[in-house]
């Protein structure tokens, strides 16, 4: 095992880790940093794949205001409203670091201000964007900041464990383990910030890159940290549907195309939205996705079982100008985006729950900060499109800067465990003895089925408890498992990572089906067509899971309304 040490130990490399790296620098040149990340820095994670935009509220007749109240109703008033007023307010901010300082280039009117366009569920048109390629213009110029600033990183090794001090009262270290040997890694670090991002892949259509497996999910549910909102699991109404064999299906076709105007046709061409929502097609992700659910088991779907997007009355050559990079991706599936209609079908695409975390980013473990998807309460029950990479950002500062406070404050090196250390490393070592079974592609696709049909968009209490029963039984079958004796090489070895992203992702799914068993109501992401009301908002409770004794126990935990309540708001009628 290779022992290093850091002031700062960051894990991901997405908006959030990448902007908490050059805050912490910014705010004391002096510390050491270390990222480490899954894949490779700039070319991995969640925030590249962002094709929509970034919310912020800029323009003449919008306010901060405002946006607070988009983002509290649209997530049915179940956010922490200090965490939703942070985000909101430190938009501004970032979005203009972002352009000044990191040099992105945003699409302008041409008047030179900021070009906003719309985006479903919000009173004002804010979302700032690179054309269809936002992601990949902020992660771009986030990256070369960090590779000038020299800050060291980890590419390629991946997070298996937080380890405690020895009285377990603060994180002193993180095990990895570099992918490309096999070698064990011990990081000592005076602070450490989870940022790995979420990755809903445990669904049978999901937007996430494969390599997402809500590691840092499950890293946080094994060293006792409690979470929240983890029932809240957001389907993009619009995920490509190119058939079984191609990993294309699942991708995102961006909100913006609906928002634009596009349409949603069922399988005999007719527009069905307005029968659900008088927003039609521009209503939020929750409402679109259950539609366009109900259109599928009613059997009015296209040639893939899904329904259609259409776009082509609004004319091909504007479409092919505004949405490039899409008319593209389509294109390279056989679809006419611009001129025709393309096959979708609802996608999970983002995880609204994850660690409970104050808005300074610290968790309940000393020591410990979460920014990003990982953390739980800015969105509540479902997230605006353009709220995600602003979160990450947003908070992804924030935390760079309390960390580089708290290490001037406190941030001695604190001695890890060495049992916990040596449980760490056994738990992973696992499916290296001989005398196993079980097949993890079979184990893998049990899991999509089941997520997908018992814990996806509509539930009941009959599906989550087939569920939870199903993953105690995938559990057990991860249990058995034993790698080949002719593939127990370590260096890139493919299998035993996708045996620790089962385990991760089994982990996280337990939680979810906890909270979605708990919250006996529908709100938001969560649909329970046994209970099919929202319950009462101004005594709205939100399920706190936390493991312990090899359970996920859930805690109705009531909501703290500190700005407006149910009923009210900050905005003038």
């Amino acid at each position: 095992m290779r022992n290093l040490q850091t002031d700062i130990l960051i894990l991901g490399a997405g908006g959030a880790g990448l902007f908490a790296a050059l805050h912490a620098q910014e705010a004391n040149p002096a510390l050491s940093i270390t990222i480490a990340v899954k894949g490779l820095l700039g070319k991995c994670g969640c925030t590249r794949m962002v094709q929509g935009g970034y919310n912020v509220a800029l323009g003449p007749g919008d306010s901060i205001e405002r946006h607070f109240m988009d983002t509290i109703e649209g997530g049915a008033w179940l956010s922490d409203q200090d965490l939703a007023w942070t985000l909101v307010t430190g938009a501004v901010e970032r979005v203009h670091e972002l352009e000044n300082e990191l040099g992105c280039f945003f699409d302008r009117n041409p008047d030179g201000t900021l070009h906003q366009k719309a985006f479903a569920g919000q009173s004002f048109d804010r979302t700032v964007h690179k054309g269809d390629l936002t992601g990949i213009e902020i992660m771009n110029r986030l990256s070369e900041a960090v590779w000038a600033r020299g800050i060291e990183r980890l590419e390629e090794h991946r997070a298996l464990a937080f380890i405690k001090d020895a009285d377990g009262k603060a994180v002193a270290a993180v095990l990895l383990v570099d992918m490309r040997t096999g070698e064990y890694v011990l990081v000592q670090a005076k602070a450490v910030l989870l940022a790995t991002g979420g990755g809903p892949t445990m669904y049978k259509f999901h937007t996430p890159s494969g390599d997402k497996s809500c590691d840092g999910l499950a890293m946080a549910l094994s060293a006792g940290l409690p979470l929240r909102d983890m029932e809240m699991v957001q389907f993009h109404p619009t995920g490509l549907l190119a058939g079984p064999d191609t990993r294309m299906t699942g991708t995102v076709l961006e909100e913006g195309l609906r928002g634009a105007g596009g349409y949603l046709l069922d399988g005999g061409g007719e527009r069905f939205m307005m029968r659900y929502d008088p927003r039609g097609e521009r209503a939020t992700r929750d409402v679109v996705s259950r539609a366009i659910d109900a259109e599928m088991r009613a059997g009015r779907t296209s040639p893939h079982g899904g329904v259609y997007l259409s776009m082509g009355h609004l004319g091909a050559e504007n479409v092919r100008r505004q949405f490039k990079g899409m008319v593209e991706r389509c294109a390279d599936c056989g679809f006419d985006l611009a001129g025709g209609r393309v096959e979708v079908v609802p996608t999970a695409h983002y995880l609204m729950g994850g660690v409970e975390f104050a808005p300074d980013c610290t968790s309940a473990l000393p020591g410990l900060f979460v920014a990003g998807e990982d953390a739980g309460g800015v969105h509540g029950a479902n997230r605006l499109g353009g709220n995600g990479v602003a979160n990450s950002t947003v908070f992804g500062a924030i935390a760079g800067d309390t960390m580089a406070a708290w290490i001037a404050r406190s941030g001695d090196l604190r001695t890890p465990d060495n049992a916990a250390i040596e449980g760490a490393i056994a738990a992973a070592e696992w499916p290296f003895r001989d005398g196993g079974e079980s097949d993890l592609e079979a184990i893998r696709d049990r899991l999509h089925a089941m997520m997908w049909d018992d814990a996806g968009i509509v539930r009941s209490a009959t599906g989550l408890a087939r569920a939870a029963s199903t993953l105690d039984a995938l559990a057990a079958e991860l249990d058995r498992y034993a790698l080949p004796r002719t593939g127990r090489d370590r260096a890139f070895n493919l299998t035993w990572h996708d045996w620790l992203n089962l385990q991760s992702l089994v982990a996280t799914s337990r939680a979810i089906v906890c909270a979605a068993t708990e919250r006996a109501n529908s709100r938001g992401a969560n649909y329970r067509d046994d209970f099919t009301k929202p319950s009462y908002l101004a005594a709205s409770t939100y399920p706190r899971v936390r493991m312990g004794d090899g359970a996920v126990p859930c805690q109705a935990v009531p909501v703290r309304f500190q700005r407006v309540r149910p009923g009210e708001s900050l905005l003038r009628r």
